[in-house]
């Protein structure tokens, strides 16, 4: 809409990734170097961390394109899969065709034995692991274990992990150290500075076509840095509402005003530890009212102070005299008038006298022992319960569809398990299906055992290949495509 308003040849502030626009500064195409570097070197697992909207996925775009030719790229999109799921997705992604019925260990060893065939070809591989902080623990763990594949001198499987701050959290837990001291370079994407966010509005908005004289002025550049934290998905989103509104009043240069109606409409979230910005005439009230009642207190305190006698002080003690040994006499004390009688003396105490002694008794006969109760048949284990009925129910209800189910259909994993020590996350994903209006009937959760613990699934419908599988998950609302689906042969379903 403001295209021609700008001279622009494109929008330049989108949010999608576009390499065009990948902005250098800011230590990003240093970050970017080093990356080729240590891919390009045989460096093991490198992990990229930044907040979200830092700019991590256009960084891994990036880093795609300028790859030599040599080095095939595989590009993991859905962090949601399973331990197992994840070396079927290798495996595809590398062309390798896999028998229906495959078991895990049948993928790993075609999957060594393509990666050895391409390394005699002199080709690299490298995996790129986008979202890689939502992974399940298990399936990290599987991404260790492929590290391992390698030749006499070189790695077979070059890892690439690029995720949030939690990505670092998942990390630090003991379970985890053995993935941790596999990573060689750990690099991290900090928010843009101020100087450095000035200069990346004039660089997108150049790259975008524009020939004139810079668009942001300097308050509008300080107001976006302080909306945006730095984060550059914040940045593209105010710095286009800003152009729009520009565009809306009919001016070439973005002010203050225009930045601020931006803010407005954004309605950005709080970031975790950085707290809410108050408004600053918030801040002068309140100064001025703490600066007021300190003074009001100290002219009270001294009023008090001048108002209040100095108390006497107390005269010195005298010594306490010395306690005498009453001198103890047989005879009664001598009554005064207006005195009462005296208590009567307590009497003397009795002498104690021996007991006669009393001779022993015979011992109680011996009772018999009560008989051992006979053994009970040990009860069936209990079905394990998320102390929700609704969800027991559908867990009931999935069991015996799962046992009949055969392993060569297919389903959709809606959604990956979790812990069933917490199933809030597994009833508020079952609200938000029946909110997008999903057929319910198609829907059924399971749990499976992974490394002994217990986790919850849930899967749709019931296919005859994957092909179907993947039609119907492209006909799912986008409240669900959010968590990633994808399709899962049955097989992989069961222990």
């Amino acid at each position: 809409m403001y295209l021609q308003h700008f001279g622009l040849a494109e929008s330049p502030f989108r949010i999608t990734p576009h390499t065009d626009f990948f902005f250098a500064g800011a230590r990003r195409g240093a970050t970017l170097d080093a990356l080729l570097y240590a891919i390009t070197h045989d460096e093991g697992i490198v992990k990229v961390c930044g907040e979200v909207g830092s700019g991590k996925t256009m960084l891994c775009r990036v880093l795609m394109e300028r790859l030599p030719e040599s080095v095939f790229t595989v590009y993991l999109a859905n962090p949601s899969l399973s331990r197992e799921d994840i070396l079927f997705a290798l495996a595809d992604e590398l062309g390798i065709a896999l028998p229906e019925h495959s078991r895990p260990a049948t993928a790993l060893r075609a999957l060594q034995e393509k990666l050895v065939e391409l390394y005699a070809a002199g080709r690299q591989v490298v995996v790129l692991i986008d979202e890689a902080h939502a992974m399940p623990v298990d399936t990290l763990e599987e991404i260790r274990l492929l590290s391992n594949l390698e030749s006499n001198r070189h790695k077979l499987l070059q890892l690439v992990l690029f995720g949030q701050p939690e990505l670092n959290d998942t990390l630090a837990r003991p379970d985890m150290r053995q993935l941790r001291e596999r990573i060689t370079h750990n690099f991290s994407l900090a928010p843009l500075t101020l100087v450095d966010i000035g200069a990346y509005l004039d660089f997108r908005m150049r790259a975008a076509g524009y020939h004139g004289p810079e668009v942001f002025s300097a308050e509008a550049v300080k107001r976006i840095a302080q909306s945006s934290h730095g984060l550059t998905r914040r940045i593209n989103i105010l710095a286009d509402k800003a152009l729009l509104a520009a565009f809306a009043a009919g001016t070439h240069q973005i002010g203050i005003t225009e930045v601020a109606a931006a803010v407005r409409d954004a309605e950005f979230a709080t970031l975790p530890g950085v707290p809410r910005r108050t408004p600053s005439w918030a801040c002068l009230l309140w100064a001025v009212g703490g600066a007021l009642l300190a003074l009001a207190g100290v002219g009270l305190w001294q009023r008090f102070v001048a108002e209040t006698p100095t108390p006497p002080a107390p005269p010195p003690a005298a010594p306490a005299p010395a306690a005498v040994p009453p001198v103890p006499t047989s005879a009664p004390p001598v009554q005064r008038a207006g005195e009462s009688a005296p208590a009567p003396a307590p009497a003397p105490p009795a002498v104690a006298t021996e007991p006669t002694p009393t001779p022993p008794s015979e011992p109680p006969a011996a009772q018999p022992a009560p008989a051992e109760p006979a053994p009970s048949a040990p009860n069936p284990a209990p079905e394990p319960s998320s102390g929700d009925a609704a969800l027991d129910r559908l867990l009931a209800e999935s069991r015996p569809w799962l046992a009949t189910l055969p392993d060569d259909r297919w389903v959709v994993q809606l959604l990956t398990s979790f812990d069933t020590g917490s199933p809030k996350r597994i009833r508020d994903f079952l609200a938000l299906a029946r909110k997008a209006k999903v057929d319910m009937a198609q829907v059924h959760v399971y749990l499976v055992s992974i490394e002994g613990k217990s986790r919850y699934g849930v899967v749709y419908g019931e296919y005859a290949d994957r092909r179907a599988a993947q039609e119907a998950l492209e006909t799912f609302p986008a409240e669900l495509r959010r968590y990633r689906p994808y399709p899962r042969q049955a097989i992989r379903l069961k222990p």
